[in-house]
């Protein structure tokens, strides 16, 4: 899943709701634009980049999108009885559009900066609440922590939270948009009250 260059050129899928590193997002496709998206992706073996509504909709005229948003890597994908196209995703790397431009049929290309993985540190001893926390939200989600699970990486510990939280969309917008891990399990832990 590494991106090789730093800039690109990509197709975007606003929606009103986020995707992070390493998350996963399941998209029932009807529209012919996002047909579109996803054949094309799939052929070149390319992901789509997935980015917050900041204003529209998902269907009809093209949306604005906040500018920072995440890969989306195609996983799996199911024709469904109902005719509707079923894809499982991945985040990779997150990304800063540049620029856009809008196609005839409202499907949004834009160019990007694809962004650094954020620095592998360790949540400080301020952080073990959340630690705590999100080991027992993964119990009760059915998700029980694999030998994938990461508790001693702040970036994995904070991307899972915002994933399982049932925190505003723009704030975890905002959350999603700092590049430091420790800053982001700071801003978690006030907007949680669990500031010991």
């Amino acid at each position: 899943m590494t991106e090789l260059r730093s800039e690109r050129e990509i197709h975007l899928f606003p929606l009103h709701g986020i995707l992070v590193p390493e998350g996963r997002l399941t998209l029932r496709i009807f529209e012919p634009r996002y047909l579109d998206l996803v054949s094309d992706c799939m052929k070149r073996e390319q992901p789509f980049g997935v980015a917050l509504i900041s204003e529209g909709e998902e269907t009809g005229r093209a949306a604005q999108c906040h500018d920072l948003g995440t890969l989306a890597h195609i996983s799996d994908w199911d024709q469904q009885a109902d005719g509707l196209l079923e894809i499982s995703c991945v985040g990779g790397r997150r990304f800063r559009i540049l620029s856009q431009e809008v196609a005839a049929n409202q499907l949004v290309r834009a160019r990007v900066r694809v962004l650094s993985a954020c620095p592998r540190v360790e949540p400080g001893r301020s952080h073990q609440p959340l630690v705590t926390l999100l080991r027992q939200l993964m119990e009760r989600a059915g998700r029980p922590p694999g030998t994938d699970a990461r508790f001693d990486d702040a970036g994995w510990v904070g991307c899972r939270l915002l994933e399982l939280l049932p925190l505003g969309l723009v704030q975890k917008q905002r959350l999603l948009q700092l590049d430091d891990p420790r800053q982001r399990l700071d801003q978690l832990l006030g907007a949680l009250n669990l500031v010991q």
